[in-house]
């Protein structure tokens, strides 16, 4: 596991991709503990929302990819 600090950071820029903002409340309780939007949990689930935010993403991107590349294409026709 990931030191709390980088878990934070991590969350951190992934929300910031995703949102185009910063998280409005996040504290770190201890080493086992933080809070996220005025929820309490663990550090391991900090981790796997952060995946799930990046995914999300990665999506994203991918649809906008996809939009640009028809629109590209249909142009050259």
């Amino acid at each position: 596991m990931q030191s709390i600090e980088k878990v934070v950071h991590s969350y951190t820029q992934a929300y910031q991709r995703l949102y185009r903002r910063i998280p409005s409340d996040l504290r770190i309780l201890d080493q086992e503990w933080v809070i996220v939007n005025g929820a309490r949990m663990r550090v391991s689930e900090l981790e796997f929302l952060t995946t799930r935010l990046q995914q999300e993403y990665e999506q994203g991107a991918g649809a906008r990819r996809s939009v640009i590349t028809r629109l590209i294409n249909w142009f050259k026709n």
